[in-house]
């Protein structure tokens, strides 16, 4: 029996994910706030929604899925009703393994992660790290989770708040993008279809280029970027006015903020 407790985007969304994989309505329960969201989850999934202390009663797994700055109220809420025997997996921004350890008491074994939106699309990132009483078959348990929703990696954790800035924030990046590519065919005179349909296709095309290749990406751009032709001159403009920088300084902003959510 798995528990999400927190089922807002994310957690929905890996709930979403866990039926897609094939659990059983049966076998998953959700939490909520609000008397209606829990109506909603009842009514779209079929699943049990409970609150928070009947929840981490019964599953095996929970899964906590709450905004870093309501963790500590969670954990306070479910600590007596978690005994040693669980698995824990906490997929909050900042929060570290040590921090909900700490506060559920015992040798509670947990396992950190951070996936990101594809996970409703089965495409997610997902990274992992175990905390001081995660065995491997822990670690495993959570990748058996998450593997069916997309790509599984373990990191260590001091790179989680990193990994949460490049991979869990990192779909806005690229949605980012494509509104901005979308709206220079506008300018040059697409219709917006046309520029969404071509933009997108080029996207997907170039990021399973990226994967299937094996290739660095430097050789792939280098492929498309001819002397003197269209590309290069492109590319010229995005350093002038300091693309590549920009994108170094708000992944790095990214980490800074997780770390202000996760410390209230």
């Amino acid at each position: 029996m798995i528990a999400i407790l927190g089922t807002g985007k994310m957690g929905e969304a890996l709930l979403s994910g866990l039926l897609r994989a094939g659990f059983k309505p049966g076998d998953v329960i959700a939490t909520a706030r609000r008397a209606e969201r829990a109506e909603a989850l009842r009514e779209r999934y079929g699943v049990r929604v409970l609150s928070n202390p009947e929840a981490a009663k019964h599953a095996d797994t929970l899964i906590l899925a709450v905004k870093p700055q309501d963790m500590g109220t969670l954990l306070a809420e479910i600590a007596p009703c978690v005994p040693a025997d669980r698995l824990v997996i906490s997929a909050a921004a900042g929060i570290t393994t040590a921090f909900v350890e700490t506060r559920l008491g015992g040798e509670v074994p947990v396992v950190r992660v951070m996936s990101n939106t594809p996970v409703l699309v089965d495409e997610a990132m997902s990274v992992i790290s175990g905390g001081a009483h995660a065995t491997e078959e822990h670690l495993r348990r959570a990748e058996d989770l998450l593997r069916p929703v997309g790509k599984v990696l373990r990191i260590p954790e001091s790179q989680q708040d990193a990994a949460t800035a490049l991979s869990g924030s990192g779909p806005a990046y690229f949605f980012y993008l494509v509104e901005a590519m979308v709206d220079a065919g506008i300018l040059l005179g697409m219709p917006r279809a046309a520029a969404l349909d071509m933009v997108t296709q080029s996207i997907v095309g170039a990021a399973i280029m990226l994967r299937d290749s094996g290739e660095h990406p430097v050789i792939l751009r280098e492929a498309v970027t001819s002397p003197g032709g269209t590309t290069i001159a492109a590319i010229a403009e995005l350093e002038r006015h300091s693309v590549r920088a920009a994108f170094l300084a708000a992944i790095e902003a990214a980490r800074d903020r997780g770390r202000e959510l996760a410390a209230g």
